[in-house]
């Protein structure tokens, strides 16, 4: 989750809130890819979560990442809480898992390049230490006992706020994790395409990049527990968002399903002030409780932005949010996929043309059956393998498309990032199925097996 933003200054009249996300409009020549990828740590010998400080700890990992590698630090108070270097940067999601939000980069051979280096450093300075990193939706075999909260003040905040609402945000923010990428758009034309392609898909990437069959020692009935859990969540900030499909939908429209949104917090002096439940609409007004008399910065804007968690959200990018964590394979699959689908103007439209006929209750009936069978999920004649080849047969048009050479030109575009999703569909067999046939087999029930075979 992100760290606080720098948005701007004071916000003095409403077209400043739709001008925000305009801003992030870009010519395609310049468009990036950022990727973002969480992990759990555990210690080897025991298995437990890691711990903020101690000898085996998220700190013992941060101040390495720090002293070795060039990172400076981000505080909160006295705790280190993330690192930032060059346009990237290392954060703490709730439970402790370890995120890297990567730099915009140019191609996918950059950024999977960038995963690579940064697992490799996280590795060398864990394995001293005792400690290994896994990729899973859920975590398998840990209860909500057993999970620290990290020293963050929006955390506490979160922790309290997701008791009221729904049944699963502590889960989320406890025991799940995820791979994403962060795309450009040109327009608002363009923005509202790929908003349109990217919410109706996401259960295609869901159900592909499934790793989360076990929660708490046991099997758990779906492929993508992860999935289930943002469905139990908050219904105010999560979901698959139908108004973005609705006619003269644009950033103005976003603003006001933004506007709706109940606040987590302000920010202000370094510390996080509790906004729970309160109106930004009000905060508009010089009207909020937390602040009264106070009216908001164009940062605070930026922050409320990101306590919205739908499948796919605006920013001054969009952000694609429907994929379980994973091994590093499908690091580098999640941008391949969504590059492909949204970077190519012809594969644009033939993703847009796959998807337009579908309602609302198609479109969800898609992420709850995705998330319960993933590539054997069925909806009205809809079948999830099927429609998961045809999409990795656009992806992979667009991406050769574009034909971004790697490896000093060896490499004539990026296609063969997109392999391990192909494997997947050549064999109907997600990892979540693989898990679960090793559960059934060969680990003869033991979930510890899936740590040594499947960490960093």
């Amino acid at each position: 989750m992100s760290i606080p933003q720098s948005g701007g200054g004071p916000i003095e009249h409403h077209d400043q809130l739709a001008q925000y996300l305009a801003d992030g409009c870009k010519p395609k020549q310049d468009w990036r890819i950022g990727t973002e990828h969480e992990k759990f740590g555990y210690c080897k010998d025991t298995l437990a979560p890691l711990p903020y400080e101690g000898d085996r700890s998220i700190l013992a990992v941060l101040s390495g990442l720090r002293d070795r590698h060039g990172w400076s630090p981000v505080m909160e108070g006295v705790h280190l809480i993330g690192l930032e270097k060059a346009g990237a940067n290392i954060s703490l999601e709730p439970g402790g898992q370890l995120e890297l939000s990567g730099a915009p980069l140019e191609t996918i051979h950059q950024t999977c390049d960038e995963v690579n280096n940064h697992l490799a450093d996280v590795k060398a300075i864990s394995d001293e230490i005792g400690v290994g990193f896994i990729g899973l939706g859920a975590a398998p075999i840990w209860t909500h006992e057993d999970m620290p909260l990290m020293p963050k003040g929006r955390y506490a905040l979160m922790d309290q706020y997701m008791q009221k609402v729904g049944t699963a945000g502590q889960t989320m923010m406890r025991r799940t994790c995820t791979v994403q990428v962060n795309l450009d758009f040109e327009s608002e034309a363009d923005m509202v395409q790929k908003m349109r392609v990217a919410l109706a898909l996401q259960p295609v990437a869901t159900a592909l990049f499934a790793t989360s069959p076990f929660f708490e020692n046991k099997v758990n009935g779906h492929k993508s527990w992860r999935s289930r859990v943002w469905r139990h969540l908050d219904a105010d900030r999560t979901g698959m968002l139908p108004f973005v499909f609705d006619e003269g939908f644009g950033f103005e429209a976003w603003v006001q399903y933004a506007l709706d949104v109940p606040m987590y917090f302000v920010y202000r002096d370094g510390e996080y002030i509790d906004a729970l439940g309160q109106s930004f609409r009000d905060f508009l007004k010089g009207e909020l409780p937390a602040l009264p008399g106070e009216t908001p910065t164009l940062s605070d804007w930026a922050d409320h932005l990101t306590t919205i968690f739908p499948e796919a959200r605006i920013k001054k990018f969009i952000e694609m949010r429907g994929a379980d964590g994973g091994p590093w394979r499908r690091l580098c699959a999640l941008p391949a996929f969504w590059v492909g689908l949204t970077y190519d103007q012809n594969a644009l439209d033939a993703a847009w043309d796959l998807v337009k006929g579908w309602d609302a209750e198609t479109r969800e009936a898609l992420r709850v059956a995705a998330s319960v069978d993933g590539l054997q999920a069925e909806v009205n004649g809809i079948k999830m393998h099927d429609l998961a080849r045809e999409v990795l047969d656009i992806a992979h048009a667009g991406l050769r498309a574009r034909a971004r050479p790697g490896a000093g030109g060896l490499v004539p575009d990026e296609t063969h990032f997109l392999n391990a999703l192909k494997e997947s569909v050549e064999s109907g067999q997600t990892l979540a199925d693989e898990f679960l046939e090793k559960y059934h087999g060969e680990w003869n029930g033991d979930l510890t097996r899936i740590y040594g075979e499947y960490s960093y």
